[in-house]
């Protein structure tokens, strides 16, 4: 059963009743029941396919005896804080499925950074699992059955309607045994320290300061433009996003980016112009025709010596054998794939080979010590990828 207020919904596979926290005074009296746990389960919902600037929207939160599910537009983050200091306890273990952008969010949001995580997507994912978003884990494991349909939710309005709320709760119901299933699983393979390695270095994940004036920059296909386009999507970008930022809106929502980088390229001077554009909306026609031109204006106006340039990537030294190399880790490497059950970009990406390559160490030493190279990776294949190396 799942308490929204007064009013009950039917859960038939829960093992309690979730309940809908809306009040400062019942937040602080259900965190105090909460943080008597050393174990919990977290999960977030943001609105990042409908607002502007995502954030924590519902706040879910699973221990043996409860589930919550607070509301944080209606509880201050102050009532909030021990539930923090929770989190970041490490003799408390937080339970996440595919903790990357919640970890962001409640960096962001309220400063917390999480510590002793377990994360089942990565526990699935070390297991070779072919399928490992929570859905499939939960009908692989439990045999229930999760109703996505309120993925895309907006979950910024406000009331949220009882099917959401119960939606919202399937997300940490189960994760607790679904920890205990796949930590099982991983001891017996004898993968727990690879999932540990990965769990740390999950904890201070948190999104990075972009630098001012370069969101252009990130826009995808943005690298097929000339330097006159790109100084074209330079102006268009950001009057994209003051638009969105006033509307409180996803981008997306006002114009697409393949809107954006048609422009670029067509550089429209006239309302006709940008009307033969595919995918310009009537309202953006009817309502930013004006600005759209003259952003367009701007980006051609501007001083050849002026233009923009994406950064140069990094040079390597030209090395003749690097592509030899390369080939030579990957053989190994889908080798122990296959013999382990695993994906090859699980098992050692692609961009790490390369680092390898580049880096060609001569022992174990020197190969761990090469940036994205884990523990675990090096143990599994670092006598045969020195092997393969010597070679070349």
């Amino acid at each position: 059963m799942l308490r929204v207020v007064a009013k009950a919904v039917p859960f038939s596979v829960a093992k309690h009743t979730p309940e809908l926290i809306e009040r400062p005074d019942h937040a602080a009296r259900e965190i105090t029941a909460l943080v008597r746990a050393r174990e919990i389960a977290v999960d977030t919902e943001g609105a990042s396919f409908h607002r502007f600037v995502d954030r924590v929207y519902l706040l879910q939160l699973t221990t043996r005896e409860r589930t919550a599910i607070i509301d944080p537009l209606n509880v201050p983050a102050e009532t909030l804080a021990p539930l923090g200091a929770m989190l970041e306890d490490p003799a408390v273990e937080t339970v996440f499925h595919d903790a990357d952008y919640d970890l962001r969010l409640l960096a962001r949001d309220y400063g917390w950074h999480v510590r002793n995580i377990f994360d089942t997507r990565v526990a699935a994912q070390l297991l070779g699992l072919k399928a490992f978003g929570l859905a499939a884990l939960l009908e692989r494991y439990f045999g229930v059955k999760l109703d996505k349909k309120h993925q895309r939710a907006d979950w910024s309005m406000r009331p949220l309607a009882p099917d959401m709320l119960q939606y919202a709760s399937q997300d940490t119901m189960h994760l607790l045994d679904l920890r205990d299933r796949m930590r099982d699983e991983l001891a017996t393979r004898g993968r727990l320290e690879w999932a540990r390695e990965e769990f740390l270095l999950l904890e201070g994940t948190k999104w990075e300061e972009e630098e001012p004036g370069t969101a252009f920059l990130r826009v995808k296909g943005a690298r097929d433009l000339d330097r006159r386009q790109l100084a074209v999507l330079r102006e268009l970008v950001p009057w994209r996003d003051s638009v969105a930022r006033e509307m409180d809106r996803a981008t997306f929502r006002v114009i697409g980016n393949e809107q954006l980088l048609d422009i670029a390229r067509a550089q429209p001077r006239t309302r006709d112009d940008l009307a033969r554009i595919r995918g310009i909306s009537r309202g953006v026609l009817e309502n930013r025709a004006h600005d759209i031109l003259d952003a367009v204006r701007r980006g051609v106006g501007v001083p050849e010596s002026d233009l923009p340039r994406f950064p140069k990537s990094p040079r390597w030294d030209r090395d003749p054998q690097f592509d030899s190399r390369v080939n030579a880790l990957k053989v190994v490497r889908d080798d122990a794939a296959l013999k382990s059950d695993l994906d090859p970009g699980v098992l050692f990406s692609r961009e790490r080979l390369e680092a390898v390559a580049r880096k060609n160490p001569t022992s174990h030493e020197e190969l761990v010590e090469i940036p994205g190279v884990r523990r675990w990776q090096a143990e599994l294949l670092g006598s045969e990828f020195i092997a393969a190396l010597r070679k070349h």
